[in-house]
């Protein structure tokens, strides 16, 4: 009995909890399709007269479907960069050369300086390379990430040195040993580049905030100050405009939620 009971809770708490994770979403979408009070009580599970026009108002009331191809076109942008720019920096440091300690307690050093400290110099350095109210402006801080550079790290250090060696000993460059050897192997450390590069700059609202000066370069989080200027009753159409943000995020993380798992993971245990 205590054999088969202990695998039953453990099936039953994991139900719990996956059910507590996912109620605030659940909350949100019936608030956006029902347009209920969310202070009413008591509150309902279900949604009373379910309707889609806070869905309609987002897409009509503002150029939502422009907002989003921008929100796409510098998210894939900033993913590209993040892919190429952290494997060449990732595997730089999986290198011996001086100096290579102070560069990554550089590396480390500027973890704790945020965004907002270099927001200036960053703007400085966009406007003289003539990138103000562009795409790739828009990307530009976000091309690279640390925490993305350590988990190429960490990735490349896993593959056996051996290998590389027997690559060089082939006559085997090193963008070659990059992209064929290191690259295929490495699948997990590219799925949390990707899901973590795109998320930042899925929901960054700052930097395109002070760059832009264009309605129509205007990213998703932009967008939503400008729609909820037509509304008055903004609870369910602010909902609605989460929902619709949400859905690619969500896409993105479960087309690569094992290797993304498993990138960040990697490391926690031996053998």
């Amino acid at each position: 009995m205590r054999r088969h009971g202990i695998p039953w809770l453990r099936h039953a708490a994991l139900i719990v909890v996956a059910a507590l994770m996912l109620l605030p979403f659940y909350w949100v979408l019936k608030t956006a399709v029902a347009n209920e009070n969310i202070y009413a009580y008591p509150p309902r599970l279900l949604p009373s007269e379910p309707h889609l026009f806070n869905f309609v108002d987002v897409w009509y009331l503002i150029p939502f479907p422009r907002y989003m191809l921008n929100s796409i076109i510098v998210s894939a942008l900033a993913v590209a960069g993040n892919v190429i720019f952290n494997a060449m920096a990732g595997y730089a440091l999986t290198r011996h050369f001086p100096g290579r300690r102070w560069i990554m307690a550089l590396y480390l050093s500027c973890m704790l300086i945020p965004f907002q400290a270099t927001i200036i110099p960053a703007y400085l350095v966009t406007g003289r390379l003539g990138l103000l109210n562009s795409y790739l402006g828009l990307a530009l801080p976000l091309l690279s990430t640390i925490v993305c550079i350590f988990i190429y790290k960490a990735a490349f250090e896993a593959v056996p040195k051996s290998l590389i060696d027997a690559a060089r000993i082939d006559g085997i460059g090193e963008w070659r040993i990059i992209w064929r050897i290191l690259m295929p192997l490495s699948k997990p450390a590219i799925a949390s580049n990707v899901i973590l590069s795109f998320i930042w700059s899925w929901n960054a609202f700052l930097w395109p905030l002070l760059i832009v000066r264009d309605t129509q370069m205007q990213t998703l989080p932009l967008g939503l100050a400008r729609f909820l200027s037509y509304m008055e009753d903004t609870t369910g159409a602010l909902y609605a405009f989460a929902v619709m943000v949400l859905v690619p995020s969500i896409v993105v993380f479960l087309m690569a939620q094992k290797e993304f798992i498993r990138g960040l993971t990697s490391g926690a245990t031996k053998g």
